[in-house]
């Protein structure tokens, strides 16, 4: 059920886009969102952040391909602001979605604009403002996976194991018996480094385990052991993270 947004005042919004037909694109889907006002737009990031400063928008629907300053870069100089803006990237590259969700950023919302993906982009960014300050968390929350014409946003805590297939990991989501699983394009020890520790376990050189999906551990023999998971699979337990596995067992 989307959110009553009826006496929730409206998000000061400014679109940052250098191609005036998208930039006109977004302002005709905003016009029918009457919990967003749009106070200005820019063509190019430098404008951006002079807008930004004037203006102070709560929300930066934001292009991430542009001349000299390009998106991420205005993502980052509007984060050392004293209240920054949320940001919604909108964009014709699904690549930089790593980089965007390292920013924080509320959405990714893949061109060509489609008015229904962008309008539940904004009401995110408005159940965040609506909340306040949230709390922080200096781990990773969530991530953004592409699938078939879009990204998907998927919660870090839905994430039951992670499996590493070359410059991709490969994430499994959900519960074991629905078997969803998503490419993205990171290392696993770059992903590593992002989770929370008292969360997420490494066992081995290819794969992350949450660690309440573990339900045991087993011998094998020969100073060889598995994590037994809920699908009922055994993974192996690589040598160089055995001791760090068992310490979480009491071990």
């Amino acid at each position: 059920m989307a959110e009553d947004t009826s006496q929730i005042e409206p998000l000061r919004t400014l679109i940052v886009d250098d191609e005036p037909l998208a930039v006109e694109r977004i302002q005709v889907i905003c016009a029918d969102i009457g919990a967003i006002n749009v106070v200005g737009t820019a063509s190019d990031g430098a404008a951006a952040l002079r807008l930004a400063e004037a203006l102070t928008p709560d929300l930066i629907l934001l292009d991430m391909t542009m001349p000299e300053l390009d998106g991420l870069g205005v993502a980052r100089a509007l984060a050392e602001f004293d209240k920054p803006p949320a940001v919604i990237f909108v964009t014709a590259h699904e690549d930089f979605a790593v980089e965007a969700f390292d920013l924080e950023a509320i959405d990714y919302v893949l061109k060509p604009v489609a008015a229904d993906r962008l309008a539940r982009a904004i009401e995110r960014a408005i159940a965040r403002h609506s909340e306040g300050e949230r709390e922080t968390s200096e781990w990773l929350q969530e991530l953004w996976v592409p699938h078939r014409s879009e990204l998907l946003r998927v919660a870090v805590s839905e994430v039951g194991r992670i499996d590493a297939e070359r410059d991709y990991v490969r994430l499994h989501v959900g519960p074991a018996s629905e078997g969803r699983s998503y490419l993205l394009l990171q290392t696993i020890a770059g992903l590593e480094e992002k989770l929370d520790p008292d969360e997420f376990i490494r066992i081995h050189r290819s794969t992350i385990l949450r660690k309440d999906r573990i339900r045991g551990l087993r011998h094998d023999g020969l100073g060889v052991w598995s994590a037994e998971v809920e699908s009922g699979d055994a993974l192996r337990i690589g040598r160089t993270y055995l001791s760090k596995v068992k310490a979480m067992a009491g071990r």
